[in-house]
């Protein structure tokens, strides 16, 4: 495994970070009700996945 020889200085160490960027999350329409809604996790409005109804889903969002 390869060990650095010298300490990366602050300035060199930032400027390799500052190339990290994150993207918004891409959203899909519901098929029940066609409210938007992230990929792969039940429907934030309805409370629906993959045709199964959870009800948790409608209770985290009324608590927020």
């Amino acid at each position: 495994m390869a060990v650095p020889k010298r300490k990366m200085s602050r300035a060199n160490t930032r400027t390799r970070r500052s190339q990290w960027k994150t993207s918004a999350t891409p959203l899909t329409t519901c098929p029940n009700c066609k409210a938007d809604k992230q990929s792969h996790q039940a429907c934030p409005s309805c409370g629906v996945y993959k045709g199964r109804m959870y009800a948790s889903a409608l209770r985290m969002e009324h608590a927020g």
